[in-house]
């Protein structure tokens, strides 16, 4: 009999949580396959199993376990069940992971009075909780589908209940740092819009060209890291932090890029993006995104960033005020593009705006530089050949400043 054994995740770490089994207890395991998932206050984990054999479970889902604690045993003296095959548990994606409404199919039981008035309703019998045999659909269940809209249909009328979940690691950890953030830092945020007109018209031109020779998509965080890299290089205070007494610069742009994961909010780390290509950032942040998304990021891809963005704007997020990522000293918020009139050359048009806010520690970075690095990320977004050298081609061609 093998012990499996919570395995050392990190210097700083002493417990986790057992998310979740991938086998179940009895189950023949092979060697190396995936049995369990952990989750540290800063990451999740697997364990795999070290022998092939049979599965004992230790712990249950939702355990705090600490480092060396045994998880499960393997019997990897016992027989392979004949014809038994590993039933191999996967992860649902982002879009699985939401309910979704049942369609209507022909095949859908309900009553002919139920069927009628469905019918001249034009009511989706997928969004009708059935109370007849057999999941029949009822004439009562179709009236009070139409009596209670927007409730769900799974759901009793009128009902009272309520549940309490432990919270996870993750999600502890994120509150206590959000609270240490607002408590430690001299908190401010400025706000700035900016016109994507330019940037969405190289875009659409250069996208098919782009995506073929690069195989990867271009994205609008590309663009979003390219700009941050240049301002934050002008304006090296709101690329350092506070150590004590002292400030700590950054000659270097280590890019924290806000991830929402299936169990919180992540930040890896584009690392050295002031040395990447446009191609290089879109495949390094499709990479962390996917590694989110499956809960697979090290910590060493979670740790070390100089500045972070965060783009609400994918959930619809017109305006917010971010809190900082600590110890870093700013956070960058970008926010939904949405058409509004503007005045260009005395005349009202409507073009693609988009919210930019940045909120900072007043403690280092001054006004100057928070507004500074704000209008010159919106300059070089509004200009999009400046990305190339950080200046306008014309004025290098003239040399001037």
């Amino acid at each position: 009999m093998i012990d499996i054994k919570i395995p050392t995740v990190g210097e700083s770490i002493s417990e986790v949580t057992l998310a979740r089994w991938v086998r179940k207890e009895g189950d023949w395991v092979e060697r190396d396959e995936v049995i369990a998932e952990l989750e540290s206050e800063k990451a999740t984990f697997e364990i795999n199993a070290e022998q092939a054999g049979l599965l004992h479970l230790h712990a249950n889902e939702g355990d705090i376990l600490h480092i060396g604690d045994v998880v499960c045993r393997i019997d990897e003296t016992a027989e392979r069940p004949a014809g038994q095959q590993p039933d191999i548990v996967e992860m649902p994606s982002p879009t699985e992971a939401e309910p979704t409404p049942k369609p209507a199919t022909p095949e859908t039981k309900a009553t002919p009075v139920a069927a009628a008035i469905m019918a001249d309703k034009q009511v989706d019998p997928g969004q009708i909780q059935p109370s007849g045999i057999g999941g029949r659909i009822l004439k009562q269940d179709v009236l009070d589908a139409l009596a209670y809209p927007g409730r769900r249909t799974d759901m009793p009328l009128f009902g009272r209940t309520e549940r309490r979940e432990r919270m996870s690691n993750l999600r502890r950890t994120l509150s206590r740092r959000l609270v240490e953030a607002k408590n430690s830092t001299a908190m401010l945020t400025t706000f700035n819009e900016v016109d994507m007109s330019q940037v969405m018209e190289i875009r659409a031109r250069y996208k098919d060209a782009f995506k073929q020779t690069h195989g990867v998509g271009l994205g609008f965080m590309s663009f979003f890291t390219k700009a941050c890299t240049f301002a934050l290089q002008e304006w090296p205070a709101v690329n350092a932090y506070i150590d004590e007494e002292e400030i700590v610069y950054h000659d270097y742009c280590d890019i924290s890029i806000a991830v929402s994961a299936p169990k919180g909010l992540v930040v890896p780390v584009v690392r050295n993006a002031e040395s990447l290509s446009m191609a290089e950032i879109e495949r390094k942040v499709v990479e962390l995104a996917s590694k989110a998304r499956e809960n697979k990021l090290t910590l060493e891809e979670m740790q070390g960033g100089t500045f972070t963005i965060t783009n609400g704007g994918v959930f619809g997020s017109l305006m917010s005020t971010p809190i900082i990522n600590i110890p870093q000293s700013a956070i960058l918020g970008m926010h939904k593009i949405e058409e509004r009139p503007v005045v260009a050359k005395g005349q009202i048009v409507a073009r693609p705006m988009m919210y930019l806010a940045l909120s900072y520690d007043h403690r280092i970075i001054d006004g100057r530089e928070s507004v500074g690095f704000l209008v010159r990320f919106k300059e070089l977004l509004e200009n999009p050949a400046t990305l190339l050298m950080g200046k306008d081609p014309v004025s290098s061609l003239l040399e001037l400043p």
